[in-house]
């Protein structure tokens, strides 16, 4: 069913929706990361809402949360035109948010009964200067409602004493004190045990049953399959598919993966097949100066997550493997591991047939393996800096001669980088906070490029960008490949990793649960294992 045709969930299609948005979209320099978003949320209903990594989620969670003011559209709450023109704005409306990022919910310095309390504290309702025994015993009553029993002197303690679950657990209380209209909940078990989970789940029970909305965003398709009333799904920015139990996961999961192939490089058949018992099979076949069969990165009885069975892997010399999985599935604690800035606690590497366990990242530089990192901003560019310094950053000493930098080389380095990605900027002196997105990753991927890596590992590297610096990213990743490197690509993004990839891994909660070449590799098998996986 059409995402427009459909408007109620279990509150009825005739309700008036607690939240209702009419064309909403937002941009970020000139790229819209929302199109037109039109969603009813009704009444007592558990709305579950999908997306991969760069969906769009994050965008839509902090318009109705009043973080984002300024979007096109419209939306009501309760049947009436609303501003959401900040966060107390949202709340004195009804909207609470429980935000994945857990920092974002407490206040360090306060005591946790203070915070339990921070809502009523901020919006003045009685007295603001509330004594010591009033803020307790309002803490109490605020946590009795979620089943939660801390001692006074957990109350009375600093909040980051708390460990991760408990702040989570904090934030949920806070949220319910106020019986929102409607409570959006943003991987709200990412950090709860299973007890505190299914404590979560009857939670959500109860308020749907007392007429509380929800809006309901994780990637745990099992809690959605047990809570939601209804599924959306947003891709690139579009709301894609909309569906009442009982839920399709196969067309669910097509729309948030899968794409049309409009403007797509095609993907090269490679000869050679694979088995699905997670480990490399067939010939190996090498694209580049690579001998066929080669193997240049060999991992056995490696361990992403407690409790989940061990992994062996082979990357091939010449080849280009894609790695495909929900969030959770343990991509990035793979690339980080393999980069040395989370090591293996468990298994064997091996790096040309030699064994290979970097302690930190500058031991797998030195090594020849390099990372592109899923956060560019946080991980990978130093704001202020100039492209020739960002690129040049992990190779300094190589450019420096009696401990200072050559700038000369430095900025040689810098323009031959932006001449073979195509990067649009003024020149290699212009700072990275003028360039688009694309050309941004364009840079950080330019960066580990520039020395030649004999692995080069890419988590989520066309995340932000748009279809022509993906090309030029895809086409730079293939070409490295020729020359006989191992590439290693890693993607939520079902066609983003078929695009590139002459083999393709599913990875569910740190485990192989498909391993294909070629055609063996087609879209609708790799699809229907990440849904078997879940």
């Amino acid at each position: 069913m059409s995402p427009t045709e459909r408007s109620g969930g279990a509150g009825g299609a005739e309700a008036v929706p607690a939240v209702a948005l009419r064309g909403v979209g937002k941009s970020f320099g000139g790229k819209a990361v929302l199109a037109s978003v039109s969603l009813d949320i009704a009444p007592g209903s558990v709305v579950a809402l999908l997306g991969a990594n760069g969906a769009g989620k994050s965008t839509l969670i902090k318009i109705l949360s009043g973080v984002h003011t300024d979007h096109s559209g419209e939306i009501r709450v309760a049947g009436e035109p609303a501003t959401l023109q900040s966060p107390l704005a949202a709340r004195q409306l009804g909207i609470q948010t429980v935000h994945q990022r857990i920092g974002e919910g407490i206040v360090p310095g306060l005591t946790v009964a203070e915070n339990l309390v921070f809502e009523e504290l901020a919006q003045q309702r009685g007295n603001p200067f509330l004594g010591g025994r009033r803020v307790l015993a309002r803490a109490r009553e605020i946590q009795a409602a979620l089943g939660l029993d801390w001692s006074d002197a957990v109350l009375r303690g600093d909040v980051t004493e708390l460990g991760v679950s408990d702040r989570q657990l904090l934030t949920l209380a806070r949220a319910l004190a106020t019986r929102p209209r409607l409570l959006i909940l943003d991987e709200p078990t990412s950090a709860l045990s299973a007890a505190e989970a299914q404590r979560l789940f009857a939670l959500v029970e109860r308020m749907r049953d007392d007429g509380i909305a929800v809006l309901y965003v994780s990637h745990r398709l099992g809690e959605i399959d047990a809570l939601a009333d209804r599924l959306v799904v947003l891709r690139d920015g579009h709301l894609t598919e909309d569906q009442a139990k009982p839920f399709d996961w196969d067309s669910a999961l097509r729309a948030m993966l899968a794409q049309a192939q409009e403007a797509t490089t095609a993907r090269p058949v490679r000869e050679g097949g694979s088995g699905d018992d997670g480990r490399s099979g067939g010939d190996g076949m090498s694209g580049g100066d690579g001998r066929p069969g080669d193997v240049a990165l060999s991992l056995r009885g490696v361990r992403l997550f407690e409790g989940r069975a061990p992994l062996d892997l082979d990357l091939h010399a010449g080849e280009v493997t894609g790695v495909v999985g929900l969030l959770g599935a343990g991509k990035t604690e793979l690339a980080r591991g393999l980069f040395g800035a989370e090591p293996f606690t468990s298994g064997a590497v091996e790096l040309d047939g030699r064994p290979y366990a970097p302690r930190r990242p500058a031991d797998a530089i030195r090594a020849g393996v390099h990372l592109v990192p899923e956060d560019r901003h946080a991980d990978a560019l130093v704001p202020g800096w100039s492209l020739a310094r960002n690129i040049s950053l992990p190779f300094l000493k190589s450019l420096s001669r009696l401990g200072l930098v050559q700038h000369a080389k430095e900025d040689a380095l810098g323009r031959d980088t932006i001449d073979a990605l195509g990067v649009v900027a003024r020149d290699e002196h212009s700072t990275v906070e003028e360039l688009s997105g694309g050309n941004q990753q364009k840079v950080v991927v330019g960066r580990w490029l520039a020395r030649a890596p004999r692995v080069l590992i890419l988590d989520e590297p066309f995340r932000g960008v748009d279809i022509g610096a993906r090309r030029d990213i895809g086409r730079r990743a293939r070409a490295l490949a020729a020359e006989g490197a191992a590439v290693l690509v890693l993607s939520a993004d079902v066609d983003e990793v078929l695009e590139v990839a002459d083999r393709v891994v599913v990875l569910a909660a740190g485990e192989i649960h498909l391993d294909a070449h070629g055609e063996d590799a087609r879209r609708d098998r790799v699809i229907q294992t990440i849904s078997a996986s879940v």
